[in-house]
């Protein structure tokens, strides 16, 4: 199959930022977004946060490794100042954000705990440091269980890919050792209400099939070959029936996990 493009992130990142508006309307006033002057998105990708955070901050910076994610990020947050680079070496003086945050990003990253301390290193003395969602796939809950394998795949395919699908039980120890203060953490709940986003649906199952089709590249089994191809359509499949008669159940823990850069 086809490489998921640019476009299809941003959508993918779209919805993710929709799991976590609830939570994020929660956390900013307690991180004083409302009084902060410049902020740091690390890891900003496409955008998909860029456009909410620069209707709130008068200076907003994003920063990502993706060149051709910072070019969407141009057109969905034209006002937010964008820096292609890399996280675990942050391009900016000590202490010149009032907030510094990521969301799904740690578990991408090879030392996340350096790339805390260095969002430490760029908030100003007080200011506060926010992982908004870091997932994990360890705790993943699938039912009916005959779709237990798609989370199998999914958390083998992130290992292959560099990605740590344990973050999110990580992020509590990883702010304490980054010597953040007064550290809240916490994980978000989930609520099912009827069928799903059918779009969104496809989205997720978009991102499935480049993960597994990732797996294969390098465990040298062809996505395509036809016993992987009717196994995937099967589960598919299923996946679709049980989420119409409301069955489906489907629960990925994701962590968030926020503090205050010492004042000392």
């Amino acid at each position: 199959m086809n490489p998921l493009s640019p476009a299809d992130w941003h959508s993918r990142f779209m919805q993710q930022a929709r799991w976590t508006r609830d939570l994020r309307a929660y956390l900013y006033p307690r991180a004083g977004l409302g009084n902060a002057r410049r902020v740091l998105d690390v890891g900003c990708g496409t955008g998909a946060m860029s456009g909410e955070l620069a209707e709130q901050v008068p200076l907003l910076h994003g920063l990502d490794i993706d060149r051709a994610h910072l070019r969407l990020a141009m057109g969905n947050a034209p006002v937010a100042i964008l820096t292609l680079g890399d996280a675990h070496n942050l391009p900016y003086p000590d202490g010149i954000f009032d907030i510094t945050l990521c969301h799904f990003a740690l578990l991408w990253m090879n030392d996340p705990a350096r790339v805390l301390r260095e969002m430490a290193r760029v908030t100003c003395p007080g200011g506060a440091v926010l992982a908004l969602a870091e997932p994990d796939y360890g705790g993943r809950v699938d039912y009916p269980l005959e779709l237990v394998q798609l989370g199998e795949w999914q958390t083998e395919s992130l290992r292959r890919q560099g990605a740590d699908p344990l973050m999110g039980r990580r992020l509590a120890g990883l702010f304490h050792g980054a010597g953040l203060q007064n550290v809240e953490t916490g994980a978000l709940g989930g609520q099912w209400i009827g069928t799903p986003d059918w779009e969104a649906w496809e989205s997720e199952w978009a991102v499935l099939e480049s993960d597994l089709d990732e797996t294969c590249q390098v465990s040298g089994h062809p996505f395509q070959s036809e016993s992987l191809k009717k196994t995937w359509q099967l589960l598919k499949a299923l996946d679709k029936s049980a989420w119409q008669s409301g069955q489906r159940v489907l629960f990925v823990p994701t962590f968030y996990a926020w503090g205050r850069v010492s004042r000392r």
